[in-house]
């Protein structure tokens, strides 16, 4: 008989696939097309929306704004972006890592994620809002306020990550992983159904929990 599998699944590795050599720029624009280019330098705001970039890295750029609405990502590593507002709203990314830096917002709401990874990031609001996300890991980041009403989450998990409170209205979830997640609330526990999480984090939670039932705690 074949082994049982262990659940929850672990996410596929989302590193991306990139060229030993990468072409140098200094400027993204709307739907451009940009493929095994290293993008350095950017500033003020940025407008890429619907651009399709692959193969390409983002490095060391502070920006105020940058809009990624229904932009393309394929194999693509972001790196110690600072930005106010990252605006990726119906965006398709697969095989995409953003590690370290600082993002205000980083709004990923509606969007299609395959395969990604975020590492080492300070974020103070994340919106998952609406999103299909297959293979995300979140590692060793500082989440403000991470929302996922309504999402569509599968293979997901948390690493030495934390987050204020977490949005869970409508979510559905398989393989949801968040034993490494310290969370001081989430906002409809029901939604955490099928979700994966260690004994001292289910007692922490015990209360809120018993009132999603409809059950009274009382001394």
């Amino acid at each position: 008989m074949p082994p049982r599998e262990t659940r929850p699944r672990p996410p596929r590795q989302a590193r991306p696939d990139l060229p030993p050599r990468l072409a140098v720029g200094t400027a993204l624009g709307r739907r451009s097309d940009v493929s095994q280019t290293r993008i350095e330098g950017l500033a003020g705001d940025v407008d890429a929306a619907h651009a399709r970039l692959v193969e390409c890295v983002l490095a060391a750029s502070a920006v105020d704004r940058l809009d990624l609405t229904g932009a393309t990502l394929i194999d693509v590593a972001i790196e110690e972006l600072r930005a106010t507002t990252v605006a990726a709203v119906s965006g398709r990314w697969r095989s995409v890592a953003i590690t370290g830096g600082r993002i205000g917002t980083l709004d990923l709401s509606r969007a299609q994620m395959d395969a990604v990874e975020l590492r080492g990031a300070r974020i103070d609001y994340l919106a998952l809002g609406q999103a299909v996300v297959a293979d995300l890991l979140i590692a060793d980041c500082v989440i403000g306020s991470l929302d996922m009403p309504a999402a569509s989450l599968e293979r997901v998990r948390f690493e030495d990550s934390r987050a204020d409170d977490v949005d869970t209205r409508e979510m559905r979830a398989a393989d949801l992983d968040l034993r490494g997640l310290q969370a001081l609330a989430y906002t409809e526990p029901a939604a955490l159904r099928g979700a994966t999480m260690a004994p001292h984090q289910a007692i922490a939670l015990a209360e809120s929990f018993a009132a999603a039932l409809g059950v009274q705690v009382r001394d």
